[in-house]
This record gives structure tokens, C-alpha cells and sequence, in this order.
């Protein structure tokens, strides 16, 4: 049965080091122990935080067919087998602190090798949780990153509550929010490169209508974060490639509990009393007395002009084979 405590959830706002996915599943490590410390029992990490995100905010040429392919054969070499030995260890981790842990990584298949996924890990301390690979990766991400089958939209039932989410901009796409709302998650996490004031507002608006607790998470990317054998050219001028806004927001009025975070690595951290959810839950239910999902069979639409009516002396498509 479905229970209501109070936890601490953490947004982990950290920078991974650039294409080294050990290097990167170490710092993970030290951040989840320092948010244990501080007495969360969920952390969450940002977007492919192992090994690196491919942004638009360097990565426009990306779609070339030439110059880019030091940097995707490096990442490919850093990127993550799931299950493998970087899972295994970030699950002892947990096992150490009594966390619960997600994180975005980049997915290889090591036995095909090929495509990459951006995909969202939720680690226990018995290991993997749960794995989502993104639905749709968005524009210069569709180079690196193969679609994801979307049979792995599901919460986790967990002991510090029930747990869903989606990776970026997957929480624009409102069928694919229906969909894990129907399994009733108390805590929802929203791993993002979207550092923008509309994002945060998507986030609010989020924890209202599912009834969770929003923990957002996205990057902090300053550019002198990035190694000075990076395989491709970085544009001038810039300091930063995301200026991070790690928040978290309760789901009665969308309201801020902490952060956002911007400009600076950092945890956010809050209580959240999952009875709240169940309280919002009374007034706006997306998936109970508000859902109506019996208004959303296809409208029924007139012949075009000249069609002939089922009935008729027309040929059915269906015999014809069209």
C-alpha cells in the first residue's frame, strides 16, 4: 500500500568532468555522500551527467558529416554499460549512504556497438532500479542519440515513496506525463540541459498537475569546465554553456521550495511531506475525477464531398488492399 512520509529529496547541481566517465561517476559518488550527510534519502543528478551532454550551445556543426568524429568515438569509449562496473559502483554507494540515487547517463551497447541513448538511472542499494531511455532526443541530440522505446514510462515504488520522472524536454510532451501519471508518482524527477525561466515554469505547472514533488535538475556547464584536448572547437566569448536553476517544487500551488540554483554548483535540497500530493490530489486529480479520457476518441468526421457512404456501391479500401 501506497505510504505518505516526510523525505528529503536533494538536486544534485554539478558539473561532470568532461568526457571521463570515471572521473565523472566519482564526483556522482562524493555528492551523493555529501546529500546523505545533509540527511536526503533521493538525490537526484542532471541530464547525461556521464560523461557529458552534447548542447546546442556548442554542438551547431555537429551534424556534419566530417569533424566530429574524435569527439563521438571519445564519448562513445566514456559512455556506460547497463548494468556494468560504473553502475555497480555507484550502487554500493548507495548501499554505503542509504540513498537512493538517479543520474543521467550516456548508454552504450558494449555487444553492438553504435548508437548511444540518453538515459535516466535509478539506483538503490541493491542496484538498478529502473532504466528510461529519452523518447525523443531533441535537435542536435538526434546525432548521438538513438530514440527510446518508450516501454519503460513506469514509477518506482521505493521506501521513501513512489517514484517517476521524465529526461528533459520529454516533459513538454503531454501523452508521455499521462502516461506515468497513471502509476501514481509522489516524487518526480526532471533531469534537464534547460536552463531558461520557461523551463522552471514548466516545472511548476508539472508538480501541480501529476500531484508530485518536482525535484529539477539541470547542468552547470562553465567553460573552463572543459578539457583542453577537447576534440572539437568551443565559440569564443562564452563562460558558461548552462547556467544550471537546480529547484525543487511542491505540488499543491507549483510552489518553490528551494532553489532555483543558478550560476554555481550546488545541492538544493527540501522536506517533502508526501501527504501533500494526496491533498492536491482532492482538488485536481489528471488521472482520477479530472482525467476524461472518454473525450478523446477521434471526432466523427463527414465524407469529403463526392465520397461514397459505407453502404454504397463504392469498393471498401480494405478489399482492394489500400
Amino acid at each position: 500500500m501506497t505510504s505518505f512520509p516526510t523525505v528529503r529529496v536533494a538536486a544534485i547541481q554539478a558539473t561532470p568532468v568532461i568526457l571521463d566517465a570515471d572521473a565523472s561517476v566519482e564526483k556522482a559518488i562524493g555528492l551523493l555522500g555529501e546529500a546523505a550527510v545533509d540527511g536526503a534519502k533521493l538525490a537526484a543528478l542532471p541530464e547525461t551527467f556521464v560523461p557529458l551532454y552534447p548542447s546546442n550551445a556548442w554542438a551547431k556543426g555537429i551534424a556534419s558529416f566530417g569533424g566530429w568524429d574524435e569527439l563521438w568515438e571519445r564519448l562513445w569509449e566514456q559512455s556506460v554499460d547497463v548494468p556494468g562496473p560504473l553502475t555497480e559502483r555507484l550502487a554500493d554507494a548507495c548501499r554505503e549512504h542509504g540513498i537512493i540515487c538517479g543520474i543521467g547517463v550516456n548508454e552504450r551497447e558494449a555487444d553492438r556497438p553504435g548508437t548511444l541513448y540518453n538515459a535516466y538511472l535509478l539506483i538503490g542499494p541493491d542496484g538498478i532500479l529502473h532504466k528510461h531511455r529519452k523518447l525523443m532526443p531533441t535537435m542536435q541530440e538526434r546525432i548521438f542519440h538513438g530514440i527510446g522505446a518508450g516501454d519503460d514510462l513506469a514509477v518506482v515504488e521505493t521506501a521513501f515513496g513512489r517514484v517517476g520522472g521524465l529526461i528533459c524536454w520529454e516533459n513538454r510532451m503531454p501523452l508521455a506525463r499521462y502516461q506515468v501519471y497513471r502509476e501514481g508518482p509522489q516524487v518526480w524527477l526532471a533531469p534537464t540541459a534547460d536552463d531558461s525561466d520557461g523551463w522552471l515554469a514548466s516545472m511548476r505547472h508539472i508538480a501541480i498537475e501529476s500531484g508530485a514533488f518536482v525535484v529539477s535538475v539541470p547542468q552547470y556547464i562553465p567553460a573552463a569546465a572543459f578539457p583542453a584536448d577537447f576534440p572539437v572547437p568551443l565559440p569564443e566569448g562564452r563562460e558558461s554553456f548552462g547556467e544550471g536553476g537546480a529547484a525543487i517544487i511542491e505540488p499543491t500551488n507549483g510552489n518553490v521550495l528551494a532553489g532555483p540554483l543558478y550560476g554555481e554548483e550546488g545541492i538544493v535540497v527540501a522536506d517533502c511531506d508526501l501527504r501533500a500530493g494526496l491533498r492536491a490530489k482532492r482538488w485536481f486529480d489528471a488521472i482520477g475525477h479530472y482525467s476524461r479520457e472518454d473525450v478523446l476518441a477521434p471526432p466523427t468526421r463527414a465524407p469529403a464531398s463526392g465520397a461514397v457512404p459505407d453502404g454504397g456501391d463504392g469498393v471498401d479500401a480494405a478489399e482492394t488492399g489500400g
